[in-house]
């Protein structure tokens, strides 16, 4: 399976058809939790295991991931999570508008690849495009969770929410000492086993700047 995969390619740049939600989520009034870049899904199984009053969504642009994340999901028998092969700077409005209103509690954007040639940038996940779209359909008590073991691409996707009065940080104190989720992904396990550092931090949506429509 290939690392990367370039979001610009004309081959992900097709609109997708969605499912119907109502016949994968057993409770659609459950708030949703929306994994961008969920890779192979095992930090989304292991949540929706745990919290099976939340419904989870993952988006991954690498479908024979999304193939394989679904079969696992199946045979665990759940019905909060679902895998979705997905560009999301081409899908995120069409995928959070067919989701019931007000029900986008977190977004959470883990380890993107950090594209670190200057003339990739445009490459990466996070654009301001992106937060416009999530500032939009999260909730007003929502949160996003952001975390790299890349110090340049985590404090880009941080200042590229911050620019959107939408959002604020949650501590004072920008990057947290721990994961405050209790569960880490493959590639946060992998990076402090390396003795990286990792950089992550939650955002709350402002009460006092609604979103535009």
């Amino acid at each position: 399976m290939r690392q990367h995969v370039n979001p610009l390619s004309s081959k992900y740049l097709q609109p997708i058809s969605l499912p119907d939600w109502s016949q994968i989520y057993s409770n659609l009034s459950s708030p949703f939790y929306l994994d961008l870049g969920c890779g192979r899904g095992r930090f989304l199984l292991q949540m929706a295991t745990l919290f099976p009053d939340r419904n989870f969504l993952g988006i991954e642009i690498r479908e024979l991931l999304v193939q394989e994340a679904n079969r696992i999901k199946c045979s665990h028998n759940l019905t909060n999570l679902y895998y979705l092969f997905a560009n999301i700077n081409v899908s995120l409005r069409d995928i959070l508008s067919s989701l019931p209103p007000n029900s986008l509690q977190m977004v959470m954007i883990q380890f993107p690849d950090p594209w670190f040639k200057k003339k990739h940038h445009k490459r990466r996940i996070v654009k301001p495009e992106v937060v416009n779209i999530i500032a939009e359909f999260l909730r007003d008590d929502g949160q996003v969770f952001l975390q790299s073991d890349v110090e340049e691409v985590a404090q880009e996707m941080v200042d590229l929410f911050l620019e959107n009065p939408r959002f604020q940080l949650l501590s004072p104190q920008i990057w947290l000492p721990e994961n405050p989720l209790g569960i880490m992904t493959e590639r946060e396990v992998a990076s402090i086993n390396k003795g990286r550092k990792v950089y992550r931090t939650i955002l709350t949506t402002n009460k006092h700047n609604p979103p535009k429509n």
